[in-house]
């Protein structure tokens, strides 16, 4: 017996915010999720599985229109055509009390109740498969003690949307632990919600196996499913990349000496160790300078350089496709700062100003809603909506935190003094 466990598709997910970032790839983005299901379909097809898990969370929400659900249900008709059955459990994003719109389903599928546990035998294969689907999008209680104990004399598995006993990053749904899980008897437990591939027990088998296709730049590395193959009571599984757009996040340390001509060298050598074995995808790269430099002042003088060098070394990449997809600075100007704090000059009055604003909570929100209120005021409503969904991002802070305001002040003030000292700084 030979099957597939995937999960959290998330099909047609919105992507926000790749608008912002210019010469995007837009149309491969936002169709990654399409792409790596019709590979995972073709991989099914070509190595004459048996059947396919989805562990919940096809979808990633209501569709706007029936266009996702024919997309899906023709990828499931192509499975049917090569008598590959599909078995899925709803999650958290395609519950039923979230998804409107509907298509019938081939014959091939098979979705799981949401009112209780349902048991399907495959009598041929020798193995019984248990699921239970999210009625509604909010699950507050495990649904494990629901499932029936093992059916004697075959191969038991269990498929279920949870995050356990909680994962950093991911919402509370349909609770429980490992015990419980064994308490059921089976072989093996096909689960999703967690987006990074985690093998929670070998005996009995219970993994996540991750999401099909990494969304954006908190969702690195190789994203994919688990081949499994099972012969008596031995099971052999393998994790199988699906991805289609990989990201990645690299951070490169410079060094004080550091000189701008040198900086591409570096960052297309720190791509080439990122990328290598895995040239059939877009790799998306999120690369992060830090460390103190005289290249800092640079940067301050001419916004844009280190990004624009960083942008060059990927265009030096081989056998690879490379998007930058951001440039993010973490860099420090080589000035002694408390020497600068103790001057009569323009550079300590701005140190001793910073320290005590940031000493002080209230008057340092009091500056920043004054700094930013006009700016704030002139943005128009949908672009306020919009930011609003994306604040607590990598790249959008939350301008109601005082840590990202802190963070805000103090890199603004990098930048000051760079520009200010680019006589001692210059490299």
């Amino acid at each position: 017996m030979r099957f597939i466990h995937t999960a959290d598709l998330h099909i047609d997910s919105p992507l926000r915010g790749l608008g912002r970032f210019d010469g995007a790839p837009l149309d491969r983005l936002r169709g990654a999720t399409r792409r790596a299901l019709e590979r995972l379909v073709d991989l099914a097809i070509e190595e004459k599985m048996d059947f396919v898990l989805v562990a919940g969370d096809l979808y990633d929400r209501d569709w706007q229109d029936f266009h996702t659900g024919l997309f899906v249900r023709e990828q499931m008709v192509r499975l049917g055509r090569k008598n590959i059955r599909v078995f899925m459990v709803q999650g958290n994003h395609d519950a039923r009390g979230v998804i409107t719109r509907q298509v019938p389903w081939p014959d091939n599928v098979k979705i799981f109740s949401s009112r209780t546990c349902e048991t399907v035998r495959l009598d041929d294969l020798g193995v019984a498969i248990h699921g239970h689907s999210f009625p509604d999008r909010e699950v507050p209680e495990d649904l494990v003690p629901g499932y029936p104990l093992a059916v004697p004399g075959l191969f038991n598995i269990g498929m279920l949307h949870t995050s356990l006993t909680g994962i950093a990053g991911h919402d509370t749904y349909a609770p429980t632990d490992l015990g419980t899980l064994k308490s059921r008897g089976y072989d093996y437990w096909a689960l999703g919600h967690v987006h990074v591939r985690q093998v929670i027990s070998e005996q009995p088998r219970v993994v996540f196996p991750g999401n099909l296709q990494g969304r954006h730049a908190r969702e690195t590395g190789a994203k994919g499913c688990e081949l499994v193959q099972v012969q008596g009571t031995s099971i052999d599984a393998r994790f199988f990349p699906l991805d289609v757009v990989r990201w990645h996040q690299i951070q490169l340390d410079l060094q004080p000496g550091a000189a701008l001509d040198d900086l591409p060298r570096h960052v297309t050598q720190a791509l080439q160790v990122a990328v290598a074995g895995a040239g059939d995808v877009l790799h998306a790269m999120r690369v992060t300078l830090t460390g103190e430099t005289a290249l800092h002042a640079l940067e301050a003088s001419q916004p844009g350089t280190l990004a624009a060098a960083v942008q060059a070394a990927a265009q030096d990449v081989s056998d690879a496709e490379v998007w930058i997809e951001q440039v993010k600075l973490d860099l420090r100007s080589p000035v002694d700062r408390t020497r600068l704090g103790q001057g009569n000059d323009a550079l300590g009055e701005l140190v001793r100003w910073v320290d005590a604003l940031l000493a002080d909570g209230p008057a340092l929100r009091q500056f920043c809603d004054a700094a930013l209120s006009d700016v704030l005021s002139k943005i128009p409503p949908e672009v306020h909506s919009a930011l609003a969904q994306d604040a607590g991002s990598d790249d959008i802070p939350r301008l109601d935190d005082m840590a990202a305001l802190l963070a805000l002040v103090k890199d603004a003030e990098g930048t000051l003094l760079a520009r200010l000292n680019a006589g001692e700084a210059r490299p």
